[in-house]
């Protein structure tokens, strides 16, 4: 949405930052891919200290470029995508995820889809999925430190 002087307004859930937040500090590789202009989502990736990349035409692409970068293999990304944009990351990753909320064609797209609609926890449901299985999900400290 926008506000009354037509600035983008977009919401953030609390839990998906901190399942984010956790992935990092758990030595996990962690950017925001989005075709949207960079504003709000750069700010929020500065607070949670992961990538952004904004304005992407192409989000294959740029995936195949962030794995070559960190040396892995398209099997070894999860991307979380709800729509025509994003179909073409999600063929190419290890996992394809989409919130509850997702359109159909992304919902084809996908290996999973979680409980919690997009923006309402769904990238915290993929955040613990992928620490616990990687067994690290029961390592998380009271003070957010990841062993």
């Amino acid at each position: 949405g926008f506000d009354s002087d037509g600035r983008e307004i977009k919401t953030f859930h609390v839990h998906d930052g901190q399942g984010l937040v956790l992935l990092r500090k758990a030595g996990i590789a962690v950017a925001m891919v989005t075709a949207r202009p960079g504003g709000i989502v750069e700010r929020r990736a500065a607070d949670l200290g992961v990538q952004a990349h904004v304005h992407v035409a192409d989000k294959r692409e740029r995936v195949a470029a962030l794995c070559a970068e960190l040396g892995l293999d398209g099997d070894e990304v999860a991307f979380m995508g709800d729509d025509l944009a994003d179909v073409g990351a999600m063929r190419a990753a290890g996992l394809a995820v989409v919130p509850a909320d997702a359109n159909a064609c992304a919902v084809a797209a996908a290996h999973w889809r979680t409980r919690a609609a997009g923006g309402r926890g769904a990238g915290r449901e993929l955040c613990d999925l992928i620490l616990h299985a990687q067994g690290r999900l029961a390592t998380i400290h009271a003070d957010g430190r990841v062993s």
